[in-house]
């Protein structure tokens, strides 16, 4: 089969195009046949230091959505022609390919109405902000939130849920992203490169702070966020947990989460890996609805990835990038 292969740790640029072995699926397993293939900001992240459970060369490519091809032996839910999507196992090869192989237990239908593009464009960032707003804020409508990087993926999915959920919205991001935001259903918005956000986060909330805060940027961010939540709040950390040392006991009451979606393969726990693909199944029935937009703002081949991965690694892309594998 044809796959974009990483031969070493290293750039996006050195991922070359090369012929592989189809993958055989063990017994838990299903081969789908990729017919699209999302990109995300953990690709070029990885490729660049590796990982321990790699053999090269390597496919990167977690979020898939194709047809299943084959099954293992002890798959009963899903049958050759199965239209699929989910998010993938970082630990093993990914879904830049014509094939790849992915754990029967994590994949969800493929919504009706929703295209291939549609869906791979949904996994990692959906899910990241399904799990951190429903699984770990327990988010309640009339509360308030502020979600960093609203034009990013999982910012712009984190949004569109908080709004549904009947949430007041903060968000930051650039002043030029300002339009396609506020269109995802922000109230309030804060020009993070020029406003101090703290200052604006109190004066929007009259002093109390928000009662969830979901952190799509860094440590440092997360630490700022204690300055910002009302009493009992919560802070959602997808990129670094906030320094503890600047936390004052029995002043907040705050709780902090730490959100790591492909954790789940890695701590090999079932019930956590399961409940990837139901929450794969919820948001694709949101995306079917068209209550929660699929975020996709471009589609490219699989020979364009590594370009567009470098795009993404400067960190202004605005919703999805998704590469069609096949029609």
């Amino acid at each position: 089969m044809k796959a974009l292969v990483l031969e070493k740790p290293g750039i996006p640029d050195s991922l070359l195009m090369a012929e592989m072995p189809l993958p055989q699926p063990k017994v838990d397993e299903i081969r789908v046949k990729v017919h699209a293939v999302g990109l995300n900001p953990v690709d070029y992240k990885v490729a660049a230091s590796g990982f321990s459970r790699w053999s090269y060369p390597f496919i990167l490519g977690l979020d898939v959505a194709g047809v299943v091809d084959a099954v293992g032996a002890d798959v009963t839910d899903w049958q050759v022609g199965d239209k699929v999507y989910y998010h993938g196992n970082l630990s093993k090869p990914g879904g830049y390919a014509e094939y790849t192989n992915a754990t029967a237990i994590a994949v969800a239908p493929l919504p009706e109405g929703v295209s291939f593009t549609e869906a791979a464009s949904i996994p990692c960032a959906g899910l990241t902000a399904y799990q951190a707003l429903h699984r770990r804020l327990h988010i309640q409508s009339e509360q308030t939130i502020l979600i960093h990087g609203g034009a990013g993926g999982v910012g712009g999915f984190g949004v569109q849920l908080a709004v549904l959920a009947g949430l007041e919205v903060i968000t930051t991001c650039s002043r030029s992203n300002f339009d396609y935001v506020q269109q995802l259903g922000t109230k309030h918005l804060i020009d993070y490169k020029n406003e101090d956000v703290v200052a604006r986060v109190k004066e929007i909330t009259k002093g109390r702070g928000v009662d969830a805060i979901l952190d799509t940027v860094s440590s440092e961010t997360a630490t700022k966020g204690f300055e910002m939540l009302a009493f009992n709040g919560g802070i959602a950390c997808i990129a670094g947990l906030p320094d503890f040392s600047k936390f004052k006991p029995f002043s907040i009451a705050a709780s902090i989460h730490e959100v790591a979606l492909g954790g789940a393969y890695l701590s090999g726990d079932k019930i956590a890996i399961k409940d990837l693909g139901k929450m794969a199944r919820e948001m694709g029935e949101l995306v079917r609805q068209k209550k929660v937009d699929s975020m996709l703002t471009e589609v490219i081949s699989l020979e364009e990835i590594p370009e567009a991965l470098n795009r993404l690694k400067g960190r202004h892309v605005r919703g999805k990038i998704v590469a069609k594998v096949a029609e």
